[in-house]
C-alpha cells in the first residue's frame, strides 16, 4: 500500500515551471507550419528553447546564428547583414501561443560530424560574434533593425560543448576556447541589457559518472571528461568574474538517474559557492524510445514531480518537433495528434497554475507525487514507476466529491471512476 499524508495547509514551496518544452510542435504545408502551436497553449508550457529547430542546420533558416548572420565578414552593425525572416516568424507564433521562447545562441547540432562539420568551429572573431549575439537579442527585445518588444528571459550561449574527446557534433575547439567565447559574450550581452535578460550556459551533456558509480560501473573517459569540463569552466567564469544567471545541463535517462546527477551538482555548486545561480535542466527525455506508452508519459511525469524538490528551477522536454525520431517525444508525427507523454505536461501544468506545493508525504519507493492549491482549489499528481500496482491510502484531505483523471495506454488523461488502486506506469491526477 502506498500512503499519502497532505496538508494544503501548509505551503512548501511555489510549483516551478518544470513542463517547458524544446523545440516547438513546427512542421506542415505552406502557412500550416506553426499550425500545432495551440497544444503547447493548453498544456500551458511555459517556455520553448529554440535549439535544433526544424532539423538539420536549423533548416538552413531557423535561430541559428549561421542562420540569421549568413556571410560573417558583413557588417555587424547593418541591419541588412541580418535575415530574421524565418526567427522572427517562429517567435511570434510563439509568442501568440503564450509560450515564451528560451534562445539558444548557437548552432544546430550536426549528427554526420564524422564525414564532415559545417558549422561548429569556433568563430574566427570572439568579439564579433558576441556583437551578432548583441543584436539579436536587440532585434527581439528592444526594437532594433525593425524588431521586436518580447519578454525573452533566457539567452543560452552555445549547447554541449563539452563533446570534445570525439569528433564532436557541437564543438570542435578546446575547452578553453569555449571558456573564453562565454566570457565575450555574456559581458557584452550583460553591460548593454543587464537584468533584463538572463545569460548562461553551456547546455552540458551529463553528469553519467555519478550513475555508473550509483551502479557499480567504471566511469568512461567521457564521463569523466564531462565533469573535467565543468569544473574548468565554473573556474574560468569566477576568474573572469563572467556573469551568469543560470547554468544548463541534460540527462536522457531515468528519474532515478537523473535524480543522482541532481543531487551530485547541486553538492558541486555548493561547494563551488554558485547556488545564488539558477540551474536548468534544458533537455530531457526518459526512455525516448519508447515514446507513444504509459512507461514513457510515467517516467516524463515522475521526472517532473520528483524535481519540483530539487535545485531545478527550469525544465525543457526534448522535444515537441513533429518527426520521427525518437527524441520527438510528444507526437505522433503522421496523425500529428499528442502522444501519452504530452498529457504529463498537461498534468503538471494543473498544478503549475495553482502556483503553491502543499505539504505532501509518500512512503513509497518509485511512487513520485505532488500536490498544489491556491487556497480554494487543489490538485495531486501521482505516478507510479514502481514495477508494481500499489493500493491507495490518501489521508489529510477529502476526496468525497473529487475528480479523478487517469494517464495509461487507453486514457489520455481522460476522467476515471475513484482510483483506489494505482497500476504500474499510471498516472493519476485528482482534482479537489
Amino acid at each position: 500500500m502506498a500512503n499519502i499524508t497532505i496538508d494544503t495547509n501548509k505551503i512548501v514551496s511555489k510549483i516551478k515551471p518544470l513542463h517547458g518544452v524544446g523545440q516547438p510542435p513546427v512542421g506542415g504545408l505552406a502557412d500550416k507550419y506553426f499550425q500545432n502551436f495551440h497544444y503547447l497553449t493548453e498544456a500551458g508550457s511555459p517556455y520553448s528553447r529554440l535549439h535544433d529547430v526544424a532539423g538539420a542546420f536549423g533548416g538552413n533558416r531557423f535561430v541559428d546564428i549561421s542562420n540569421i548572420f549568413r556571410d560573417f565578414d558583413a557588417d555587424v552593425n547593418d541591419p541588412s547583414s541580418y535575415d530574421f525572416t524565418f526567427t522572427d516568424a517562429l517567435i511570434k507564433a510563439l509568442v501568440e501561443a503564450d509560450v515564451e521562447p528560451y534562445y539558444r545562441l548557437g548552432e544546430t547540432i550536426e549528427n554526420q560530424a564524422f564525414f564532415k562539420s559545417y558549422r561548429i568551429d569556433p568563430p574566427k572573431d570572439y568579439e564579433k560574434w558576441a556583437s551578432i549575439c548583441e543584436h539579436i537579442v536587440a532585434h527581439y527585445i528592444d526594437g532594433w533593425a525593425d524588431g521586436y518588444h518580447y519578454n525573452i528571459t533566457y539567452w543560452e550561449i552555445w549547447g554541449e560543448p563539452d563533446d570534445g574527446l570525439r569528433i564532436s557534433q557541437l564543438w570542435n575547439g578546446t575547452a578553453e576556447d569555449y571558456y573564453r567565447l562565454y566570457e565575450v559574450t555574456s559581458k557584452k550581452l550583460k553591460s548593454r541589457f543587464g537584468d533584463r535578460i538572463k545569460v548562461g550556459g553551456y547546455g552540458a551533456i551529463g553528469f553519467y559518472k555519478q550513475i555508473a558509480l550509483k551502479d557499480g560501473n567504471t566511469p568512461t573517459k567521457f564521463h569523466e571528461y564531462y565533469e573535467e569540463f565543468f569544473y574548468g569552466f565554473m573556474k574560468y567564469v569566477k576568474e573572469t568574474d563572467s556573469p551568469i544567471d543560470f547554468y544548463s545541463w541534460h540527462s536522457y535517462s531515468s528519474t532515478e538517474n537523473v535524480l543522482c546527477e541532481t543531487k551530485w551538482l547541486t553538492k558541486e555548486m555548493e561547494k563551488l559557492d554558485m547556488t545564488h545561480i539558477e540551474v536548468h535542466l534544458n533537455e530531457w527525455n526518459p526512455f525516448a524510445d519508447e515514446r507513444g506508452t504509459e512507461h514513457h508519459s510515467a517516467e516524463c511525469m515522475a521526472m517532473m514531480l520528483c524535481m519540483q524538490n530539487e535545485k531545478i528551477d527550469v525544465m525543457n522536454l526534448y522535444d515537441a518537433r513533429i518527426a520521427g525520431g525518437n527524441h520527438m517525444a510528444l507526437f505522433d508525427p503522421y496523425t500529428q495528434k499528442p502522444h501519452h507523454a504530452y498529457y504529463s505536461l498537461v498534468a503538471f501544468d494543473h498544478l503549475y497554475k495553482l502556483q503553491n506545493q502543499a505539504e505532501l508525504k509518500c512512503d513509497t519507493e518509485g511512487i513520485y507525487s505532488l500536490c498544489a492549491t491556491n487556497g480554494n482549489k487543489n490538485v495531486i499528481v501521482i505516478s507510479n514507476i514502481s514495477g508494481q500496482k500499489h493500493e491507495l491510502n490518501i489521508e489529510g484531505v477529502n476526496l468525497d466529491d473529487a475528480r479523478f483523471s487517469v494517464i495509461d495506454q487507453k486514457r489520455l488523461l481522460s476522467w476515471s471512476p475513484k482510483v483506489d488502486v494505482i497500476e504500474n506506469n499510471q498516472v493519476v491526477m485528482i482534482e479537489f
